[in-house]
C-alpha cells in the first residue's frame, strides 16, 4: 500500500504503479533503509541503474530521430547536457520529486533532500521503476513528459551562464559578475540569492541552495528579460 503523499505523486506523474512497491523503492534511499529494524524496504541504488540505461537509450533514439544531420560527437554532447545530474535534478524539482524522498533522519539533517545528486538519482529510480513495472513504452512517455519536454528553455537554463558570458562578450556591454546579496538557514540547507551585474547594472537575480544553483538561475533570468527584449520568443 502507498500513503496518501505517494498516491499524489502517482497523480503529478500521471502513472499509477501495478506494483506499488516499485515506487516506495524508487524512492527509498539508503539510509532510509538502512535505519528499519522491521518490515525493511530496499533503497533505489539498483533501480537508479536500470533507470540511467533506459533514459540513454530513449534520448539517444530521441535525439538520432529529431537531429538527421548532427554529428556522432555533438549527438554525445547534447545527450549529456540533457541527461546530466544538474538537469535530472532541475527536471525532478519541476515536478517537486525532492519532497516525496525517504530519507533517513541524518541525510535528512545533513541537507540531502536539496542535493542535486540525490534527486536525480530518484528521478532515474523512477524511470526504471516504470519500466519495470510497464516496460519500455511507458518509460518513454514518462521521459518525453517531464525530461525531454521544452528542451530549448530547459537548455537555456542548463547554460545560462556560459550562454551569458558569450552574450555579453558579444555585444560588448561590460563586465560580467555575480554578486551575494543574501544568505539564510541553518548551515546545512542554506538559501542563496545572488544577483547578475554588468558593470553596476543588475540584470538578473536568482535563488538557490548553493550560490552555483543562485547564480545559474540569476543568469537564466537575465537571459529570458535580454529575449524579451529582442522578442526572440
Amino acid at each position: 500500500m502507498l500513503d496518501d503523499r505517494m498516491i499524489q505523486l502517482e497523480q503529478k506523474i500521471q502513472y499509477s504503479f501495478r506494483n506499488k512497491q516499485l515506487l516506495r523503492q524508487a524512492l527509498t534511499h539508503s539510509s532510509c533503509a538502512n535505519e528499519q529494524k522491521i518490515n525493511k524496504s530496499e533503497d533505489y541504488e539498483r533501480l537508479e541503474f536500470l533507470g540511467d540505461a533506459v533514459l540513454e537509450l530513449v534520448s539517444s533514439d530521441y535525439i538520432y530521430r529529431q537531429h538527421p544531420d548532427m554529428s556522432e560527437g555533438k549527438m554525445t554532447k547534447y545527450r549529456s547536457s540533457i541527461v546530466c545530474e544538474p538537469a535530472l535534478a532541475f527536471c525532478a524539482r519541476e515536478l517537486g520529486l525532492e519532497q516525496y524522498i525517504r530519507l533517513g533522519k541524518g541525510e535528512e539533517a545533513t541537507g540531502g533532500r536539496q542535493r542535486d545528486s540525490i534527486i536525480s538519482d530518484v528521478m532515474e529510480a523512477v524511470i526504471g521503476a516504470v519500466y519495470l513495472d510497464s516496460g519500455i513504452d511507458e518509460a518513454k512517455e514518462f521521459i518525453y513528459r517531464f525530461v525531454l519536454s521544452d528542451l530549448e528553455h530547459k537548455q537555456l537554463f542548463y547554460d545560462a551562464k556560459t550562454i551569458l558570458q558569450e552574450e555579453v562578450q558579444k555585444e560588448g556591454k561590460g563586465t560580467l559578475r555575480y554578486e551575494l546579496v543574501h544568505e539564510e538557514g541553518p548551515e546545512h540547507d542554506k538559501t542563496f540569492v545572488v544577483e547578475a551585474m554588468i558593470d553596476d547594472v543588475k540584470v538578473g537575480s536568482g535563488t538557490g541552495h548553493s550560490k552555483k544553483t543562485a547564480e545559474q538561475q540569476a543568469a537564466y533570468e537575465a537571459l529570458l528579460q535580454m529575449h524579451k527584449e529582442l522578442k526572440i520568443y
